[in-house]
């Protein structure tokens, strides 16, 4: 199995971890945010001091690819480039929805084996960012901008159970208004969840080019928005 160390700032939160082995050996979290300027490089440096002090050599970074805050996944691929680019390590992206999942896979025993996830972003007003995923993390809807009402999820909730989570889900309950439509809070995209999803990435060889990659901003959706939700 591998080390990686974890990044990730696709919200207010900013959060940095190791693994090896399947299990996180490190980890640090700052929800005070924004706040990835000043603490995201203080963070990596206890990261990387971390892992050199216990003669633990890195094999990959893996960063939070979006959607999400377009500064926030700036900073964190920059500082994740540079880290790979020094210490010639591989470069991991995980996007943001999948791992706003983990924990809930992971923590939730009681989700139905049909169930769907709807993990969400938040935007203004009434906005969100969000996917549709099954319990195996398949995309059920691939990732989009939603102005939330009582039809938009509709489909997926007349046929099963579906649990809503992440910063945009809570405004959108009292429009949602299904029977089967759960809602689970507190749950944040953080460094620790990503390492299920780094790991299964590294072990299938699905590598970024450090010189290339891009992340998937949040203003990547407005541009494509239909007008009249602008």
């Amino acid at each position: 199995m591998a080390c990686i160390l974890h990044i990730e700032t696709s919200t207010d939160v900013c959060s940095v971890a190791v693994s090896q082995d399947g299990a996180v050996i490190f980890e640090k979290e700052d929800h005070s945010g924004p706040n990835h300027a000043v603490k995201l490089g203080v963070f990596v440096d206890e990261a990387l001091s971390f892992s050199d002090s216990h003669f633990i050599p890195l094999d990959a970074v893996a960063v939070s690819c979006g959607p999400g805050s377009y500064t926030g996944l700036r900073i964190g691929v920059s500082m994740a480039k540079g880290i790979c680019y020094a210490r010639g390590l591989k470069l991991l992206s995980v996007p943001t929805l999948e791992l706003l999942s983990v924990p809930v896979l992971l923590h939730h025993g009681e989700i139905e084996e049909d169930a769907l996830l709807c993990p969400m972003l938040d935007a203004r007003r009434m906005e969100v960012y969000a996917g549709v995923y099954d319990r195996a993390l398949h995309p059920v809807r691939p990732i989009q901008a939603d102005v939330v009402d009582g039809g938009t999820y509709k489909q997926y909730l007349d046929g099963h159970p579906v649990y809503f989570f992440g910063n945009g889900a809570q405004k959108c309950m009292e429009a949602v208004a299904h029977p089967n439509a759960r809602m689970i809070s507190g749950i944040e995209p953080l460094a620790k969840w990503m390492m299920p999803l780094a790991e299964k990435r590294f072990l299938d060889g699905r590598f970024e080019s450090v010189a290339y990659f891009v992340p998937f901003y949040l203003k990547d959706f407005v541009a494509k928005m239909p007008k009249k939700i602008l």
